[in-house]
């Protein structure tokens, strides 16, 4: 049983019965520690139309000069970035601070039907979003198959 209901803690739940869904998103661990955080987990979705593999990850307040969108041989996305922490004062007293800071990088293995040179990205009000366009579906090839006996 599929289920693309929210879960408690604000996500969706993966489409469990596709068995290529395990296999295209590719995390990226930092073994050593480095300045990740939990930027490190910025959600995306990808959606397939038609004519194209859509992704949109929510990146509120980042610039497109703090995003980088490029594809890797192998047919392989990657979204990385990087959001500063704020300046601390000497004088300031923070009371909370729960806005994430720090890397981020998510790698998708794209299906080979993606136009991986026609691959546009764009920014708007903190969303980005990444066209990847699909090649023409040729049908497929029936072949009778002689049954001996």
């Amino acid at each position: 049983m599929t289920s693309l209901i929210p879960s408690i803690f604000g996500g969706r739940r993966s489409n469990n019965s596709d068995p290529m869904s395990l296999s295209l998103s590719l995390d990226v661990w930092d073994p050593f520690g480095g300045e990740t955080s939990a930027m490190a987990n910025t959600r995306i979705d990808w959606k397939e139309t038609p004519e194209a593999h859509i992704f949109k990850a929510d990146l509120p307040g980042m610039k497109k000069e703090e995003v980088k969108v490029e594809v890797e041989e192998g047919r392989v996305l990657q979204i990385s970035g990087e959001r500063s922490k704020e300046k601390e004062e000497k004088n300031d007293k923070w009371h909370r601070v729960e806005r994430s800071s720090g890397k981020f990088m998510r790698r998708f293995r794209l299906p080979e039907n993606a136009k991986v040179e026609e691959v546009k990205a764009s920014i708007e009000n903190g969303v980005l979003t990444v066209r990847v366009p699909k090649t023409k579906g040729k049908k497929p090839e029936i072949r009778s198959i002689e049954i001996s006996g």
